[in-house]
């Protein structure tokens, strides 16, 4: 489940925190909310961030013998 956390601190700070997203992609998600927030700070990527899709594919090889009994 991919989600966002917002603090907000009395002094005007916002920290956002993205989790359930695989990838760089989370920037793509997030870029139109800190342009309305103002100036990003710092950025802090969490091993979600350099983690890869997991691809799964499946390859069937079917072998057909005849006997001759």
């Amino acid at each position: 489940m991919e989600t966002l956390e917002f603090i907000i601190y009395p002094d005007g700070r916002v920290q956002e925190k993205v989790t359930g997203i695989v990838g760089a992609s989370c920037a793509e998600v997030t870029a139109a909310i800190e342009a309305q927030l103002g100036q990003v700070l710092s950025h802090e990527p969490t091993s979600e961030f350099f983690a890869t899709k997991a691809q799964q594919s499946e390859v069937v090889n079917t072998q057909t013998t005849f006997s001759n009994w």
